[in-house]
């Protein structure tokens, strides 16, 4: 029997999915290790180890980006828009980035009515909050802001930070076509972006459709990442 062929990307994805289980083992150690090391005093080894643990769920969040981009492509990946409390939806995002906040000291405040329900693809939706999270994490002093509400019959969704701003190079126009235009060598998250865009411009609702901006202000001055969902 001839061996079934298999593209170059089939190949790629699996491997990446492989790579994926293995750095959540990995991570879920070194969350173990740094644990013992806090209980026993030694903040050192605790804030170093906290550096480690942030690298290792960014690059766990590139790789499930990664897969869901590729089967997006294929047309394979299971969109499921549906009505959601937009409140939950927040709190699965920030339970994946609780554990690298506690190693910052990052304080994370949420505004959003409990009773604000949205049609959205619930997993699509969590990933681009933990990318948005990760990226607030990486420039923020000590203080991130989710926030949720309805602004001219759009859900927006935004998370701040009390840093000192997105660079020039990662500020964003309204809309998805300026996501196009990021430079993918000229920063590490310009797959985030990309991949946000994508999620954003899945959701639509008759000639409206989801738009993804970068802006610097907002409540404590800092980045602003901004998502406005039909």
């Amino acid at each position: 029997m001839a061996q079934e062929d298999i593209s170059f990307t089939d190949l790629i994805a699996s491997t990446i999915h492989d790579m994926k289980n293995s750095l959540n083992v990995q991570i879920s150690e070194l969350e173990k290790v740094a644990a013992q090391c806090r209980e026993r005093g030694d903040t050192q080894a605790y804030a170093d180890l906290g550096r480690v643990i942030y690298q290792s769920n960014r690059m766990n969040s590139n790789l499930i980006q990664l897969l869901s981009l590729y089967k997006l492509g294929k047309s394979i990946y299971p969109i499921d828009i549906s009505e959601h409390a937009i409140a939950d939806v927040i709190e699965d995002g920030l339970l994946q980035s609780r554990t690298i906040m506690e190693f910052k000291g990052v304080t994370v405040s949420v505004e959003c009515d409990p009773g604000l329900y949205w049609y959205v693809d619930r997993d699509l939706i969590t990933g681009v909050l933990t990318n948005a999270l990760n990226n607030a994490y990486q420039y923020t002093a000590d203080k991130i802001l989710v926030a949720a509400r309805v602004v001219d019959g759009m859900l927006e969704l935004r998370i701040e930070d009390n840093g000192h701003g997105y660079p020039p190079h990662m500020l964003l126009q309204e809309g998805i076509a300026a996501a196009k235009g990021i430079n993918f060598l000229s920063g590490s998250t310009g797959l985030g972006f990309y991949f946000s865009s994508q999620v954003a411009q899945m959701h639509k609702n008759g000639e409206r459709h989801g738009a993804l901006t970068t802006e610097n202000g907002g409540a404590f001055g800092g980045g602003c990442f901004v998502l406005r969902l039909p």
